[in-house]
């Protein structure tokens, strides 16, 4: 598991080429086992797809294996506490798919993902959809509006950050804010707000200031 700084620093090669092929298989997996167990349309197999492979759900099946503790990192990335970090960790986990299915084939991966990655998708098969973002922007698109969502602060180290996120509406209305560990789960949540509060009638803010 050989994160580019190690390998910048070693000269030798990363696994970003594994992260490459195993983001291919690790697509492909999760469709098969929707298509096999949601008698939905396409449009809510891609949405419940990107929500098993998202960085977020990656980050945690590369928790469940201890990925981090294989890793070979370079020293400022070692400092940083890149063993820990969400985006490193997906990405080992995708190198791992991917060395796992050039050395043992589709199915061998199918015997991982059985182990990890597929009873999750089960267990949120029947919750509701929340894919928070999707179903605002269904809701403002009618009336030809823009959403637009900016990173507006993060704090905590670098191995345990938290965001915040601010969507806007037409570049100038603020409608929400949303906090998450990765930068996709505060803006999921800034939509989330959003929606509760057109639902509840609050106002939103018109201007971009502080």
């Amino acid at each position: 598991m050989t994160h580019s700084s190690y390998a910048n620093e070693h000269n030798t090669d990363s696994n970003e080429r594994l992260e490459f092929i195993g983001d291919a298989v690790v697509d492909l997996a999760v469709g098969r086992f929707l298509y096999d167990h949601v008698p939905c349309d396409e449009g809510i197999l891609t949405k419940k797809r990107a929500q098993a492979v998202c960085e977020s759900s990656l980050y945690e099946y590369a928790k469940s294996f201890n990925l981090g503790q294989f890793l070979l990192l370079g020293k400022g990335e070692e400092k940083n506490h890149g063993r820990e970090k969400p985006a490193v960790l997906a990405d080992a986990f995708e190198a791992f798919l991917g060395a796992i299915f050039l050395d043992r084939g589709y199915e061998e991966v199918n015997k991982v993902l059985n182990k990890v990655v597929f009873p999750n998708i089960g267990i949120s098969l029947d919750e509701e959809d929340s894919d928070y973002k999707s179903k605002l922007q269904e809701l403002v698109q009618s009336d030809k509006r823009t959403l637009n969502y900016v990173i507006v602060g993060e704090s905590g180290p670098a191995h345990d950050k938290e965001f915040i996120a601010r969507v806007y509406m037409d570049e100038d209305i603020i409608m929400g804010e949303g906090m998450g560990k990765t930068k996709k789960e505060a803006e999921q949540n800034a939509a989330r707000v959003t929606l509760e509060k057109l639902a509840s009638g609050t106002q939103t803010d018109s201007s971009k200031g502080e």
